[in-house]
């Protein structure tokens, strides 16, 4: 398995598990990054952070690290 920063521009993902812990993994979920989710990648900013995606039919930009936490399967 890979994580959502491994991913490529144009990519759609399938989320597979929520890495961390506590108030971290809390956040995630309220941006509505949950277990089967799919997850459209638009754009990825020059160094790599942050990255914009599409998902549940709106738009969210989200930091390097915080998607390392986010298991994927294409």
């Amino acid at each position: 398995m890979r994580n959502l920063s491994e991913a490529k521009v144009g990519d759609t993902v399938t989320v597979v598990k929520l890495h961390g812990e506590g108030a971290v993994k809390r956040r995630i979920m309220d941006m509505g990054i949950t277990k089967g989710v799919e997850i459209h990648i638009r754009k990825v900013a020059p160094l790599g952070d942050p990255m914009e995606l599409n998902i549940r039919g709106y738009e969210l930009s989200i930091r390097k690290a915080d998607a390392q936490m986010i298991e994927i399967n294409n």
